[in-house]
């Protein structure tokens, strides 16, 4: 009897997730267009963190280019485009100088492109393995993924840049808060 529960519990957990992706998606979006407060320490630990996420990404590529087809160049293409999505989404965000600090809220229309990017991708690739499952030739369906590495290039470029974007402009602007404060003491 307890083996019957195994199954049933990989089926209310499969549920669980095709619940939840949809609520994640939602979170994803809220979180990405709100206001928030540049913060030193989490700038350069976001700007740490993606930069080591690129290099482990551009690993995974060469290691998965053995079995999916031009893995580092769908990679490489996808992080041009990132990059490109970055710069211009750093021109669409409203930078605010306050005296408690620097804040920004990023672009709403482009937060939710990439929302829709993401859920575009886990649509594609739930309809990708549909097919696969029902096909005769299962093995197929692994070289043609290379798209997903575009999509995580995509991402991985636009937020390496943007998180980037954020440190100067946040060192920028207590350079000038404290180039401020010293003249002020002057008087």
């Amino acid at each position: 009897m307890p083996l019957l529960l195994i199954p049933l519990a990989l089926v209310a957990l499969a549920l669980l997730w095709a619940l939840l992706i949809p609520v994640g998606l939602i979170q994803r979006y809220r979180y990405g267009k709100a206001r928030r407060r540049a913060l030193g320490w989490a700038v350069g630990l976001g700007a740490a963190l993606s930069l080591l996420s690129l290099s482990l990404f551009f690993l995974g590529a060469w290691v998965s280019g053995h079995w999916v087809a031009d893995a580092p160049l769908y990679a490489g293409a996808g992080l041009c485009a990132g990059l490109l999505l970055g710069a211009f989404g750093l021109a669409l965000t409203r930078f605010e100088d306050l005296p408690k600090g620097l804040y920004y809220t990023p672009n709403r229309w482009l937060a939710l492109g990439l929302t829709a990017l993401i859920a575009a991708r886990l649509g594609y690739g739930l309809w990708q393995g549909l097919h696969a499952w029902s096909a005769q030739a299962p093995d197929s369906w692994l070289p043609r993924q290379g798209g997903l590495f575009a999509v995580g290039g995509v991402l991985l470029g636009y937020y390496v840049l943007y998180t980037l974007g954020v440190r100067r402009r946040l060192r920028r602007h207590l350079r000038l808060r404290e180039a401020a404060a010293n003249t002020g003491d002057r008087r």
